[in-house]
């Protein structure tokens, strides 16, 4: 675990049907990472202490779901983190959305980490930023699997194209970023994807091409 190896001592989880009701005994930080709909219920299983700082991982939830605790703090790993191995990794050095009792910023700063501080009633919009760069992202690179297979060209060619447009945006900027049909008004090239494109594919292109669109229209695409 990647706090273990920065030198604090952490001791086993409790698991699934383990007796809560001393969790935040004889610990500094007690950190619930259930999932969402269940951090509510498992603070309230908790037996108060008034030197334990009780918190959360979730991105979505604020404070106010430990309610009862004198200490409350919220810590979420701005980082994919698909499996416990490669988590370990790649929590060191990440940014951390936090808020709440100042020792959820220690275990940031342990991690050589970077945090920043997120109201309550801002986290449902700074999670959902998350979820689409992250998961909404893995979801068109799908598409970008199908339709390219359909043409014989296969996921790795596409995926050094987003690598440089990756860079891209952190050069420039997403609007100043842009490229392609829909930042130059290209109407025919566009008519010719969609005549091309399956049914099935239809919507998340044309989805996708009216966020471009919004990018063109606000941002003035080169």
């Amino acid at each position: 675990m990647a706090l273990a190896r920065r030198g604090w001592d952490v001791v086993a989880p409790l698991l699934r049907g383990d007796d809560l009701s001393a969790a935040a005994e004889g610990v500094d930080l007690l950190l619930i990472t259930t999932q969402d709909d269940v951090i509510g219920e498992v603070a309230a299983a908790v037996r108060p202490v008034g030197t334990t700082v009780v918190a959360h991982a979730s991105g979505s939830l604020g404070l106010a779901v430990l309610a009862g605790h004198p200490r409350r703090g919220a810590v979420h790993p701005l980082i994919s983190i698909p499996t416990p191995e490669v988590g370990s990794e790649r929590l060191v050095g990440g940014w951390f959305a936090v808020a709440g009792d100042p020792l959820v910023r220690e275990v940031v700063v342990s991690l050589e980490g970077r945090d920043f501080e997120v109201a309550d009633e801002d986290r449902a919009l700074y999670h959902a930023a998350a979820c689409i760069v992250s998961n909404h992202v893995v979801g068109l690179l799908g598409q970008v699997e199908r339709v390219g297979a359909m043409a014989g060209v296969p996921l790795d060619a596409y995926l050094d194209l987003l690598r440089v447009t990756i860079d891209n945006v952190v050069e420039l900027g997403p609007a100043r970023a842009l490229t392609g049909p829909a930042a130059r008004g290209d109407l025919e090239t566009i008519r010719r994807h969609l005549a091309a494109l399956p049914l099935s594919e239809h919507e998340a292109y044309e989805a996708m091409l009216n966020a471009a669109r919004r990018l063109v229209e606000e941002g003035g695409a080169m």
